[in-house]
């Protein structure tokens, strides 16, 4: 087992050391800091925006850069959180709380120092959670078969439905709406066309580019431009970076804890990075002297980035192991496999090991490139938060519709493109999170396949999602959360907690 491990890591770094994935995985966590620093893009409208450009890209490259972006996210966020009082990326929500009021009584430095030397610790652990727990899981998951996966599938639609921001009744309504999109355009089994309206440009579906980008790039640009608050950056130049001793020892255990929480919470359907912090967040709250929280206590800071970063690279588990994306980026990294025609599920690290040892190999050094590049360019972070959206947003929305256009060179992609965005206004309107919709959208066709398949082989038999073992358990664990959930006493603790 050990001995397997070194061989595949040393495949592994070298894929992930060649020069041409160096640049990709460079250039992936910059752009990942970026777009966490500036408020109002997110990785999510970015991997969007970029996945038409993995086109032309090598597999791997393409990966592994979309994968930086990802977690380089996660660090860039914490910048803002802690300089400006707002989040440039979800998961750094939490850090606002200590991180800004640090930033007030002239401790920005230690508080961006610590953020940072969490971020590659637990980046760095999750990294070796991933390298020993994905292998075995991949092995069991080659014995699903087509009943298993669709009952693996509904457990991680009703998980990311349950964990869903806001009102339970609409996450589950989004979830339906998603699963909807996913069946318009030919039915590959009779070849009819279904919910096409007889347009012919929705006979192939609608892309999930489209989709993505409508509901997270237009949308988020409206949204944004409708608030137009002004930022305005706390301290214009950051010094004294260095921790105190007293600094190190009263953030080390709430890294370690932050650490632990997001390397389990990660893996769960819905939870990834942002449910991880906020968990991280919660236990420091509980744990030794509580009188400092609210003033600009260090642990939390360093335990919510510790938490969203391992959070963020555990959540490729799932996805490497199973096919199954956890959370809504990696529905999206799903997406890009498979437009570089990767099938993804178990097969991927016995037919490809190159690509999954590859993957895991550049987080390790993804991470150490964040380290070294986000201390010193903290200044050049600073200039950028000045930036006002209104000279951002133009450059974004092109970009954009280059990217929708480049599909299929079609303008009826651009005007479902627009047609999402506008949905996705409602929907923030509505405080619908778009998640659940997208999750539906990627996993409705594959169950649909498996549910054909698995039909197929019992001859019928529906009894068959339920005799089988796994299939069985996973089918029930998907009710038994779903009915824990409606419990009235559970629905307003859920409702507290994600108001809180």
């Amino acid at each position: 087992m050990e001995f397997d491990l070194i061989h595949h890591l040393s495949i592994g770094f070298g894929v992930a050391l060649s020069w041409q994935n160096l640049i990709y995985c460079f250039f992936g966590v910059l752009l990942g800091t970026l777009i966490g620093v500036l408020p109002g893009i997110g990785p999510l409208a970015t991997i969007a925006m970029l996945l038409p450009v993995t086109f032309n890209l090598p597999p791997v490259s393409a990966l592994i850069m979309l994968a930086g972006i990802y977690y380089g996210a996660q660090y860039g966020g914490s910048t803002t959180s802690i300089l400006v009082n707002i989040p440039g990326e979800a998961s750094s929500v939490i850090t606002c709380i200590e991180g800004y009021q640090m930033a007030r009584r002239g401790r920005a430095g230690p508080a961006l120092a610590i953020a940072a030397i969490g971020s590659f610790f637990a980046g760095s652990v999750a990294t070796l959670v991933i390298a020993l727990f994905a292998p075995p899981l991949a092995e069991v998951a080659l014995d699903f078969g087509p009943a298993e996966y669709f009952s693996l599938m509904v457990l991680g639609l009703v998980g990311a439905t349950v964990l869903a921001h806001g009102s339970l009744l609409k996450a589950i309504a989004m979830t339906i709406l998603g699963l909807l999109l996913g069946l318009i355009g030919t039915d590959v089994t009779s070849g009819m066309e279904r919910f096409t309206f007889k347009i012919p440009e929705l006979a192939d579906g609608i892309g999930f580019i489209i989709i993505a980008m409508g509901l997270f790039g237009f949308a988020e640009i409206i949204n944004n431009l409708e608030q137009g608050s002004s930022r305005e950056v706390f301290v214009n130049k950051v010094t004294n970076l260095m921790p105190s001793w007293k600094d190190f020892k009263n953030s080390a255990g709430a890294i370690l804890r932050g650490t632990a929480i997001g390397s389990m919470l990660g893996i769960l359907p819905g939870g990834g990075a942002l449910l991880s912090s906020f968990a991280a967040y919660t236990l420091e709250k509980k744990i030794g002297d509580t009188s400092n929280f609210g003033k600009g206590e260090i642990r939390g800071v360093a335990a919510p980035e510790a938490a969203n970063n391992a959070g963020a690279q555990t959540s490729f588990i799932p996805l490497l192991t199973l096919g199954i994306p956890s959370n809504v980026v990696m529905a999206l990294m799903i997406g890009a496999m498979m437009i570089q025609g990767i099938a993804p599920g178990p097969q991927v690290m016995a037919e490809q090991p190159e690509l999954f040892w590859g993957i895991i190999a550049s987080m390790w050094i993804g991470n150490l490139m964040l380290v070294i590049l986000n201390l010193p360019l903290i200044g050049i972070w600073v200039k950028l938060l000045a930036v006002p959206y209104r000279l951002l947003y133009p450059s974004i929305l092109l970009f954009c519709c280059v990217g929708v256009y480049s599909l299929s060179n079609q303008p009826f992609d651009l005007l479902l493109a627009a047609l999402f965005g506008i949905l996705g206004y409602v929907f923030v309107k509505l405080e619908c999170e778009p998640a659940p919709l997208i999750l539906g959208f990627i996993l409705g066709p594959l169950m649909e396949e498996n549910l054909r398949r698995a039909m197929l082989l019992s001859r019928g038999d529906a009894t068959v999602f339920f005799t089988e073992p796994i299939s069985g358990v996973l089918l029930g664990l998907a009710i038994v959360l779903l009915l824990i959930t409606l419990a009235p006493t559970v629905r307003k603790t859920r409702d507290s907690a994600f108001r809180e």
